[in-house]
């Protein structure tokens, strides 16, 4: 059984294995963390989905202290802006749909057409957002009441597969302020931090690696090899050799440049999603933080060039964006082949990367690192451990890859080549049928992706009826029953929407009481 793991590489990734592997398994293992003073980090990650809940739980973190440390902010849904139409917006809210009848309301709503805001007509995380609302009172009470979280009395710690309902919010935060708190977390339970430039990655005879060889610190050996670089994969794909296999063809941005925005939150107010505004080659993210914005252009490099994205950042920042640098990104877009080989196994850029759009690059560094737990070799290093890991992994990234394609096939945009080129490029395998079907039935656990990857049936109902791209029919069925609870039903969501709005203190109000409070002001 392994008892030692060297982790290759820090950031967001390395310092989440740290931190849940010494969770998990305490003193019953040593873990070593190496990354170089001089390699940065992509530091771009910052919005994720609500499932993350599970990782700061596991760790026994409390959001009350490490979210004022990280400049953290809530995030209860992705607002979509101009991926119809110039002009038109939608949210993909963390709030599963109502049920009304056996049906789910949305059906109703396609039938009836109460307004042309099926987000605000179905769902109450629409209204909180225009009104840039927390999820929280300022006693910490949670607005979704029917969710009941775990208090002192809790006896044991969740993962991702007790996730059995949908907590109404995610995180932003400044993803090296996140890294930096979990470094000294890892740290003060016992993860030995080395700071060095790995030089080599030495393999034994059988093709494992034996050690990894630093300027300064000589060689580091361990029984687990974890490989957190990145992009560059520089155990997985470059000493192991493991083949990358790219999602270029159905997803083909593969840039971003990056520039983080000073803001008077204050005077602006903190909208509690994360934005994706759609452009002629891509989409722009806008993440509000307490102190800042994170804002970025994601586009293809066959439709414009670096210098031309740039530009177009800056000019949808405006004068903010004057004399700030620009982070420049080459997005490596698909996974390896296989995540875990021999003794190594790679978590977060190096295993793989769907681009940025729904926010899943830290949720597969959670996903990863759960699944090692879930599957950690023993003595034999049994390969069956290692063959169900990567088949995990493999499906849920390539569950994320369809989901995303459906976004630029089903966005009705046709104004210029890139948007008329979303609609011919391949799809996954089943994508098609699947489209075909969900045009006289909204999505269910039937027609989406089958493995686990992090997005329920509802997900994929927002982006169809937000994105506006494929025809929807309601079911045949709705007419022959009373439309009467549908009609009671959304005057509920209108009535409670209207409570919350009124009765829910601002984000920025909320998160300016924490961060006095934090500062012993309080």
């Amino acid at each position: 059984m392994p008892r030692s793991v060297v982790i290759v590489g820090g950031g967001t990734a390395g310092w989440m294995t740290a931190s849940y592997l010494k969770a998990a398994f305490a003193d019953r293992i040593e873990v070593t963390l190496v990354e170089s003073a001089r390699v940065g980090t992509i530091g771009v990650g910052e919005a994720t989905f609500s499932t993350v809940r599970h990782f700061f739980d596991y760790l026994g973190l409390d959001e009350r202290e490490w979210m004022p440390a990280c400049q953290a902010t809530y995030k209860l849904a992705i607002r979509f802006e101009d991926w119809r139409h110039k002009g038109h917006h939608f949210y993909h809210p963390f709030e599963r749909q109502r049920m009304v009848d056996g049906f789910p309301i949305t059906d109703w709503w396609l039938q009836q057409g109460v307004t042309d805001r099926f987000d605000r007509d179905c769902f109450l995380i629409a209204a909180l957002c225009d009104a840039k609302r927390s999820p929280r009172h300022h006693d910490g009470r949670l607005f979704e009441q029917d969710f009941v979280e775990s208090g002192p009395e809790r006896v044991h710690r969740t993962t991702l597969s007790e996730q059995d309902t949908q907590f109404p919010y995610a995180y932003h935060f400044d993803a090296s302020l996140l890294a930096d708190y979990l470094s000294g977390y890892a740290v003060r339970r016992g993860v030995r931090h080395v700071v060095d430039d790995v030089l080599d990655v030495s393999l034994d005879e059988r093709g494992w690696i034996d050690h990894v060889l630093t300027r300064e610190h000589g060689e580091l050996r361990g029984d687990l090899f974890v490989d957190c670089t990145g992009f560059r994969g520089l155990l997985l794909n470059k000493a192991l050799e493991e083949p990358f296999q790219s999602y270029q063809d159905t997803l083909p941005n593969d840039r971003a440049v990056a520039l983080r925005v000073p803001v008077d939150m204050a005077a602006k107010g903190i909208r509690p999603c994360t934005t994706a505004s759609a452009r002629d080659a891509g989409w722009i993210w806008t993440i509000p933080l307490f102190g800042r914005i994170g804002t970025g252009y994601v586009y293809a490099s066959e439709y414009i060039t670096p210098e031309e994205a740039e530009r177009d950042l800056r000019a949808f920042v405006g004068p903010a964006a004057d004399d700030l640098e620009a982070n420049h990104i080459r997005m490596r877009i698909g996974r390896s082949r296989d995540s875990w080989v021999r003794n190594c196994v790679a978590v977060g850029l190096s295993s793989g990367f769907v681009e940025p759009l729904e926010s899943t690059g830290i949720f597969f560094i959670q996903h990863g690192i759960e699944q090692l737990v879930k599957h950690f070799p023993g003595d034999d290093w049994n390969p069956a451990l290692r063959d169900a890991y990567n088949r995990s992994i493999a499906n849920c990234m390539d569950g994320v890859r369809e989901f995303l394609v459906l976004h630029y096939r089903g966005a009705a945009r046709t104004d210029n080549q890139y948007w008329r080129d979303a609609k011919t490029r391949p799809v996954p395998d089943a994508l098609a049928e699947r489209m075909e079907a969900w045009q006289t039935r909204l999505p269910d656990t039937e027609t989406v992706f089958p493995y686990y990857h992090g997005f329920e049936p509802y997900s994929y109902a927002c982006m169809l009826l937000g994105l506006g791209g494929v025809p929807l029919r309601s079911s045949p069925a709705l007419a022959l029953l009373s439309d009467a609870s549908a009609h009671k039903d959304f005057q509920i969501v209108r009535d409670q929407a209207d409570e919350l709005v009124r009765t829910l203190p601002s984000q920025h109000e909320y998160f300016a009481r924490l961060h006095q409070a934090s500062n012993g002001q309080g």
